[in-house]
């Protein structure tokens, strides 16, 4: 892991929402995940049995990751390992997001998202 030293002077975030994480400090491995049902009607009705993510393959289907074939050499100079912020304002962080300030050695992140519309059909 490369050996850097974050310097921020002052951060403020309005928000932080469903698992987000504010890591503050080297991490060797960040895991991230979030799954979401998102529903949109022309009216406020719920009938209670709509929030099952195993009624959706969406949720079960196996995450594919190409694996990197080519030979990739790198080479880094870092003549000065340091990083230096003065401020960083954000307004919010949600589902699963990482804010993080250090050094990460691995980082896996994921999310899914099922979107539904549902508006009543307008017949004149």
């Amino acid at each position: 892991m490369f050996k850097r030293t974050s310097v921020v002077d002052q951060i403020k975030v309005d928000t932080f929402g469903f698992s987000s994480i504010f890591e503050i400090g080297d991490t060797s491995y960040i895991q991230g995940y979030s799954k979401a049902l998102a529903l949109q009607r022309d009216a406020e009705i719920f009938y209670g049995k709509e929030g099952n993510y195993n009624a959706y393959d969406l949720y079960r289907e196996e995450l594919i990751i190409p694996k990197i074939t080519e030979n990739i050499q790198t080479h880094y100079i870092q003549h000065k390992p340091i990083i230096k912020v003065k401020n960083i304002d954000i307004l919010g962080v949600s589902s699963s997001s990482v804010l993080h300030i250090g050094n990460t050695k691995d980082i896996s992140m994921e999310s899914r998202v099922k979107h539904f519309r549902q508006f009543v059909k307008n017949e004149e």
